[in-house]
């Protein structure tokens, strides 16, 4: 059983909608990555900030007043700090911690050592904290570290509701852009419909329809006249087969009557030896005829749909002499002179047979009808590189509205 496939519009709004959520898919990755990247450096820049507040602000000499100010200071969010001694020791810490302590990892610790903030994201009961440790010189020496820290549940929440977000968005977007496409889809193909159910009526009993161009200029109206010229050269074909087939049902009615009225009249009576071989001798011209005329039925068959017969060298002197020889004995008994004129010593690349049988066809029509004490004359002569041969006669001609259909199969002019 056959699979019936989706139709042209479902794949394009399929494609459509991949298409659309691929893309979508790569910018809310590119989005996220982002937005974590401008989180984290606005959570770096406010430790920092932070951490040089503290750095640069003036302090009390007693403990607990130094405590009580850093916690007016810092934001409640943000009152995980420690201070450390230039030995690593604690000197003070926020409230928060309890009886924690802020680690500091190794690498962080050199960093610290050279001069320079550190910057990096521990764990602290289970949760993400990111922590800065910044130096603090006077003198020329260590003298402490002050170590800020902001937890980062937050900034994980902010990408959770943004990947939240976008889980509903981007789905949302893409049945919208699905829907929308599919009605644009539509709206683009039916034109193609239209064409669709306009070559649906047409058959062979009406060829002459055509489907119809919008004039708008663009690719369907480029393939509706496509369309239509297909059509135009199909209905020239089935035109020229059905006056095939009547023009050839014509010519072998005619021989077929006559063979058929030339046997009865045979079989009617009783006849003689001669009178027998004059029917069987006059049935025997008519299946001639017959052959004749089935021979050129298929010749004309093969011209027209078959290969190309093979091409050899002819030399059209010769070829002309011998049909001028055949010509003047048809002529004979007429009065027509056939003759030769001017002949150049031309060859082509042809079918032998073909040529004689075109050309000799020509002969024989000028020689029917010609008047007696008339001519016919063959010439050959070269033409801008082509061979041309002429067959001449002083007959009445061919009327110049008649000229187009005399290469028309079966054609017989008045």
């Amino acid at each position: 059983m056959r699979r019936r496939s989706l139709s042209v519009h479902t794949r394009l709004t399929l494609w459509y909608a991949g298409a659309l959520l691929a893309i979508l898919v790569v910018i809310s990755a590119l989005s996220y990555s982002l937005l974590a990247w401008s989180l984290a450096q606005d959570v770096d820049r406010s430790l920092l900030a932070l951490a040089g507040v503290v750095r640069d602000a003036p302090r009390g000499d007693a403990f607990d007043e130094t405590e009580w100010w850093l916690r007016d200071l810092i934001d409640p969010e943000h009152q995980l700090f420690q201070l450390l001694g230039p030995d690593g020791r604690l000197r003070m810490r926020s409230w928060r911690l309890r009886d924690d302590v802020l680690p500091m990892s190794p690498a962080a610790r050199q960093s610290v050592a050279d001069g320079q903030a550190a910057f990096e994201t521990v764990l602290l009961h289970g949760q993400r904290v990111r922590t800065v440790a910044l130096p603090v010189h006077r003198s020329g020496r260590l003298v402490e570290v002050i170590q800020v820290g902001v937890p980062l549940a937050p900034t994980e929440r902010t990408l959770q509701r943004w990947i939240e977000a976008l889980a509903i968005l981007v789905p949302l977007g893409v049945g919208l852009a699905a829907a929308g496409g599919r009605v644009m889809a539509r709206a683009a193909l039916r034109p193609v419909d239209e064409m669709a159910r306009s070559a649906r009526r047409i058959d062979a009993e009406a060829l002459a329809r055509r489907i119809t161009v919008r004039g708008t200029g663009d690719e369907l109206d480029s393939l509706a006249e496509t369309l239509n010229g297909m059509l135009e050269r199909l209905e020239n074909t089935f035109t020229n087969m059905r006056r095939f087939s009547a023009d050839a049902a014509h010519e072998l009615r005619t021989p077929l009557t006559a063979l058929k009225g030339t046997l009865e009249v045979a079989l009617r009576l009783d006849r003689s030896g001669a009178e027998y071989r004059a029917a069987l001798a006059s049935a025997l011209e008519e299946v001639e005829r017959l052959v004749r005329l089935a021979e050129d039925l298929l010749l004309l068959s093969r011209s027209s749909a078959g290969p190309e017969s093979p091409r050899a060298r002819v030399e059209l002197e010769a070829l002309v002499l011998d049909v001028a020889d055949v010509g003047a004995r048809l002529a004979k008994d007429g009065g027509v002179a056939v003759r030769v004129g001017s002949v150049d010593p031309l060859a082509v690349l042809g079918d032998t047979g073909a040529l004689r049988r075109a050309l000799l066809n020509l002969v024989e029509n000028g020689v029917k009808y010609t008047p007696a004490g008339g001519r016919v004359e063959i010439s050959i002569a070269a033409a801008g590189g082509e061979a041309v041969i002429a067959v001449e006669d002083t007959g009445p001609g061919v009327d110049p509205g008649d000229a187009t259909r005399i290469f028309e199969p079966f054609v017989r002019l008045d």
